[in-house]
């Protein structure tokens, strides 16, 4: 499953959260895996997707870095995926009438 992460960093300081990261890592659990990142102009947001198939590891990840950010889980999936569910393939050779 893919998770869109939205994480706001405390006082809009991001200077503590990208020094836990150069000394530690991203301390994310085995099973937990960081697909991309994008982070604001402002350096007040970073905008991840992650990727999981239990969502405790996200629980365990986050609890790490509560200090320092407050975070968005938001569950989706990819605009393919979406557009298959959405709006399968025609069945040729069907007739409606």
């Amino acid at each position: 499953m893919l998770y869109m992460i939205i994480e706001h960093f405390r006082d809009g300081d991001p200077v503590p959260v990208y020094q836990r990261f150069r000394d530690h890592g991203r301390l994310a659990p085995e099973g937990l895996r960081y697909v991309a990142s994008w982070v604001t102009e402002d350096f007040r947001r970073c905008f991840q997707i992650m990727e999981c198939e239990d969502r405790a590891l996200l629980t365990q990840w986050t609890a790490r870095w509560a200090d320092l950010i407050e975070f968005e889980v938001i569950p989706v999936v990819t605009s393919p995926e979406a557009a298959a569910t959405l709006a399968p393939p025609a069945v040729i050779g069907l007739s409606t009438s």
